[in-house]
């Protein structure tokens, strides 16, 4: 069971693990998740100049970008006419806010004109497509960033979450490197890292996380997390149906190198597209194994140097 992540640790009874389901499928790129983020929880501005790399001015994740909306320009070639079912945001010969259409619980059973990540396919549009994506920590459920932090400041919540503790965090930077995502990093002015804690605070009333809540279009979608992996797959299921065969999910399956991640996604592409790993392994999986090599080794160490001291007496 999903919630045993949080039992393991010591919560009696905890509530079923909570996660995210972000459908790249149905992303129009508005980073509304990026702005509620930011509000929320006060993180600062990480700069508003255009890059000349993309039209994404935040470029990747963050300690200071804890939800990242990535656009990715590709060639159209192999882009399938299919429905994506984008759901209803508005009347479509105009009208006013009260005449707009609610979004419905049922997005993947929706269905608009073809559209593929907010482009419309016909003879004026451009040869390519983008492919929208936004990205944020992945609470895995074998977390590295736990297995190395000295001070305690990294925790697992009863939620199943893993967030940091800034009051703790002596900023030696374990956690970054040992993060298969690059996910976590460490704040200029102090060395601290930072990154999503799936607002804890918010959690903790009952209330979903802000970039959810923001979500226009339900792209980004929280729940409990066996929930959310039923609905995910229904959802590539009918992708698949409606043709679209590169439709898959990442980062939800307990078996893979992370045991199954609290944050997952559905792509229209491979993960290298979206700058994702293939397969994540949790750095700290030999851990044990390096520990007992290196006590071995030590104790070599004393065994020779007793040999060499107490011969060279005689």
């Amino acid at each position: 069971m999903t919630s045993d992540v949080a039992a393991a640790v010591g919560y009696q009874d905890p509530p079923p693990r909570k996660g995210f389901f972000t459908d790249t499928s149905v992303c129009i790129g508005c980073k509304a998740c990026e702005v509620a983020c930011k509000e929320w929880n006060a993180v600062p501005e990480d700069g508003l100049n255009f890059t000349g790399m993309s039209y994404d001015n935040t470029q990747s994740l963050g300690a200071d970008t804890w939800r990242h909306v990535a656009f990715i320009e590709k060639p159209a070639a192999s882009r399938s006419s299919v429905s994506l079912g984008m759901p209803t945001i508005g009347p479509p010969t105009g009208g006013t806010p009260t005449d707009r259409t609610p979004i419905s619980s049922d997005v993947q059973n929706q269905a608009v004109p073809d559209v593929v990540a907010g482009q419309t396919q016909n003879a004026g549009t451009p040869d390519f497509q983008w492919l929208m994506a936004s990205d944020v920590c992945k609470h895995c459920t074998h977390a590295a960033c736990l297995d190395v932090c000295p001070t305690g400041a990294l925790f697992r919540t009863e939620f199943g979450t893993v967030v940091v503790q800034q009051d703790v965090c002596n900023g030696c930077g374990y956690c970054v490197s040992a993060c298969p995502y690059g996910v976590i990093d460490q704040r200029k002015d102090d060395g601290r890292v930072f990154k999503c804690t799936m607002c804890y605070d918010r959690l903790s009333v009952g209330e979903q996380p802000a970039c959810a809540k923001a979500c226009p279009t339900e792209s980004i979608q929280y729940g409990d997390l066996d929930e959310l992996r039923e609905r995910a797959q229904q959802r590539v299921d009918t992708l698949h149906a409606a043709g679209m065969a590169d439709a898959r999910l990442y980062g939800e399956s307990p078996d893979d190198g992370v045991g199954g991640n609290g944050a997952f996604f559905l792509l229209l592409d491979q993960p290298e597209v979206y700058g994702l790993p293939p397969a994540p392994v949790v750095t700290t999986a030999d851990l044990a194994s390096m520990w007992k090599h290196a006590a071995v080794a030590a104790a070599g160490l004393v065994v020779a140097a007793g040999v060499a001291f107490f011969g060279g007496r005689e």
